[in-house]
């Protein structure tokens, strides 16, 4: 241990000179070994190499401190700008190399949700799915005293509840009237409180002409189901059973797009989050190697379930069957500061396309379905195909039935947006 010290603070004085020398001379940054440095450093001190590649721009005061500093990176944010102004999103751009947890809102649950005033919903709409979640213990204690026949009855009633696609639209959106920013973020959005999204970014016509649908022949996969979070259950999901939880439900998912809909469908059941915090940076080598053996792949899910207070429940009655409501998750790489450096993605625009034809086909076919499209600053690993989506399906006080009947709804959607039913165009 002490030789693992010594060495420390041997490369500590080491870089600490290099940034010296750099300041001095003012020419650009360089590494002390410039053809082993960069090897040596990812593989034993990655955290320092993350800081060099990424820049987090000069400090104040002694240069030689500085350059110590920098191999810290949140104790030289820490130094810099003080501890009352650093916040979840600035350690999380410093330390994580994926992004923060999904389920940390910076926003209001209830931001998340339709008001009355909602295009696509009818005014009694949004009352009705709140008299729902507010029946939801109450509605717990009855079943409790169910008796065993009637509670088989009921199962034997529900079985025959049928989901049947909506082959017409309930509401169609009037484009012209989303032209402007507001009103196309009132009408679909949730922006965290971590990000900004901006017009440049957000325009219904853009959103809207990006050709979604999957081209490619069945013969090779074509979308792949996983999970970040596999350990996210439900309920009433039984432990250890992989048809039950977040996992039983995009096995379920990958069904119904292969038997109902025709798709090739690979499902990726692997555990990425024994470590929580760091189950984005777990996950991406092995979706990228499930990209790279199977380049026929076209579109990603990533699906999750929320988390809700004890007293709230994202379920609706459709169809007579009580569904889970679900949400679309978008990554924004950037925080209200701007860009972050070492989260880039080039297919932003596509990813928020696709989400965004998503949430419209939901809102017109099945209104209530889905809450707002929600926007964060970091990346969630939507960087590694165009048509990638994270999706929130239900939440932890769901019942797997309603999960299951909300992969219905969920899998028609997707195959009206991937087949390029929807957006409908001229």
């Amino acid at each position: 241990m002490g030789k693992i010290l010594i060495a420390l603070v041997i490369v500590s004085l080491c870089f600490g000179g290099a940034e010296f020398v750099r300041e001095r001379e003012k020419k650009e940054k360089a590494s002390i070994f410039p053809r082993t440095g960069g090897f040596w450093m990812e593989t034993y001190l990655p955290g320092i190499r993350r800081m060099f590649d990424g820049g987090h721009g000069k400090a104040e005061g002694d240069v030689f401190e500085r350059g110590l500093l920098m191999q810290y990176p949140a104790l030289l944010f820490l130094m810099e700008n003080g501890r009352a102004g650093v916040t979840e999103s600035d350690y999380a751009r410093l330390l994580l190399p994926e992004g923060s947890d999904e389920d940390r809102k910076g926003v209001p649950e209830e931001a998340l949700d339709y008001e009355e005033d909602a295009l696509h919903l009818e005014g009694s709409m949004e009352s009705a799915l709140q008299e729902e979640n507010n029946r939801y213990l109450t509605a717990q204690e009855e079943a409790e005293r169910q008796t065993q026949e009637e509670a088989a009855e009921e199962t034997k009633e529900d079985d025959e509840r049928m989901f049947v696609q909506a082959e017409e639209k309930s509401y169609r959106y009037r484009w012209e009237d989303l032209t402007d920013y507001q009103s196309l973020i009132k009408a679909f959005y949730a922006v965290d409180s971590t990000t900004v999204a901006g017009e440049e970014l957000l325009r219904a016509d853009a959103l809207l002409e990006k050709d979604m649908s999957i081209h490619g022949s069945t013969d090779a996969p074509q979308i792949l189901i996983y999970h970040t979070h596999s350990k996210e259950s439900f309920v009433d999901s039984i432990p250890g059973d992989e048809n039950n939880g977040i996992v039983g439900a995009g096995e379920y998912l990958a069904k119904l797009l292969r038997e109902r809909y025709g798709y090739n469908v690979i499902h990726n059941s692997g555990c990425y989050d024994e470590d929580r915090d760091y189950a984005y940076s777990n996950s991406l080598p092995a979706i990228e190697s499930i990209l790279a053996e199977n380049p026929s792949i076209e579109a990603v899910i990533d699906l999750h379930r929320d988390e809700m207070p004890k007293d709230r429940r994202l379920v609706l009655d459709m169809q007579g069957r009580p569904t889970a409501q679900f949400m679309f998750f978008n990554g924004l790489c950037r925080t209200k500061k701007g860009p972050i450096e070492q989260l880039e993605n080039p297919y932003l625009a596509d990813n928020l396309s696709l989400s965004f034809q998503m949430q419209a086909a939901c809102n017109e076919y099945y209104p209530g379905i889905a809450r707002r499209i929600y926007l964060k600053a970091y990346r969630y690993n939507m960087h590694l195909c165009p048509k990638s989506l994270l999706i929130e399906l239900g939440a932890q006080n769901n019942t797997e039935e309603e999960i299951h009947n909300a992969c219905d709804v969920l899998a028609h959607v997707l195959h009206l947006v991937f087949s390029g039913k929807e957006p409908e165009r001229e």
